[in-house]
């Protein structure tokens, strides 16, 4: 693969981070590995299952050959149980990449988390923080009353943010009640006073798109290829070490192969019910992140390689270097 022809910027305030973003199964993670070394770039990974450590099968996490290669950020930050939110991440985030800088190096965030992307690039209402007090007590309300039912409770406090939550969106709606509780105003009149003074998205972001078929073909691949590497087996373990009321094993693949690890669903259906979902979460990240300012979007065809993608990649980056005087202001 050929250098970029032209030095391109890589400290602030001309280029806080690139960011390549996209749904799962899309291939972001390969690229950005192919893409890493020609940009003097450090990875940080922006994914919301990543940074929970023995999680690791059934959330795409890198390789070690991956992570020997290209430096990489954002995983394995927690413990299962422990909490972590999009506040969280941006502190996290937001450290590793002035570290980054900090060596002379270029910070290439791999977004999968829609949400955890948009706090990176706009920031965060001035909201208050999680109560660990108040959110344990919201939790056991949610188990034993049922999380639409907490929903319903939001409606009434908070119609707006509940119009946009699914009745089922859990972390959400615990959130949306912590900051009524808390403040006793809705969480979306904190959020409308940061949309009405927030700066410009910092950052560049290239969002990978696939023809529906191929994406969806590429997702059925990658959950034959999880549960052939041991998903199974990893959710057992995680079980048998007490994680198996955590928030992490509500994700893709753990709460699909949970049942089969009780002996209430067979592997078979597990597999066919963990395809369809992803299908339909890659579905909804596609529309998220479409409504995401800024965004310059790259088509990647069926049979192209993530160096090809890296390559063209690289040229879309210097022509903007070339043909902008400061091109990726902060």
């Amino acid at each position: 693969m050929k250098s970029p022809p032209v030095p391109l910027p890589t400290t602030p305030p001309t280029l806080p981070f690139l960011a390549l973003a996209g749904p799962t199964g899309v291939g972001k993670s390969a690229v950005a590995c192919a893409l890493a070394p020609h940009l003097d770039a450090e990875i940080v990974v922006a994914d919301s299952m990543q940074v929970y450590r023995g999680f690791t099968i059934g959330t795409g996490k890198p390789s070690a050959a991956e992570r020997a290669a290209v430096r990489h950020h954002g995983l394995d930050l927690v413990d299962p149980a422990a909490g972590f939110d999009a506040a969280a991440f941006r502190a996290a985030a937001a450290a590793a990449c002035a570290a980054i800088r900090g060596r002379g190096h270029l910070p290439l965030v791999v977004a999968g988390t829609g949400l955890y992307l948009r706090v990176l690039r706009q920031g965060l209402s001035d909201a208050p923080p999680p109560d660990p007090a108040l959110r344990q007590r919201l939790q056991a309300e949610a188990r034993r009353l049922g999380v639409p039912a907490l929903h319903a409770r939001l409606k009434s406090g908070d119609p707006e943010t509940a119009a946009r939550l699914g009745v089922n969106d859990r972390s959400r709606v615990l959130r949306a009640l912590e900051v009524l509780e808390q403040t006793g105003r809705p969480l979306s009149l904190w959020q409308g006073e940061h949309r009405r003074t927030r700066r410009a998205p910092a950052g560049l972001v290239i969002g990978l798109t696939r023809d529906r078929r191929d994406l969806y073909r590429r997702i059925e691949a990658r959950v034959l290829a999880m549960v052939a590497a041991g998903l199974e087996e990893e959710v057992r373990g995680l079980r048998d070490r007490g994680y198996g009321e955590t928030q992490p094993m509500r994700g893709l693949g753990y709460r699909h192969f949970l049942p089969v690890v009780v002996g209430e669903r067979t592997a078979a259906e597990a597999i066919r019910l963990m395809q369809r979902d992803t299908r339909r979460y890659a579905k909804r990240q596609g529309t998220w992140f479409r409504k995401e300012p800024g965004i310059v979007w790259l088509s990647v065809a069926p049979e192209e390689s993530p160096a090809a993608t890296a390559e063209r990649i690289l040229g879309l980056l210097a022509d903007r270097a070339a043909g902008e005087a400061a091109p990726w202001s902060a």
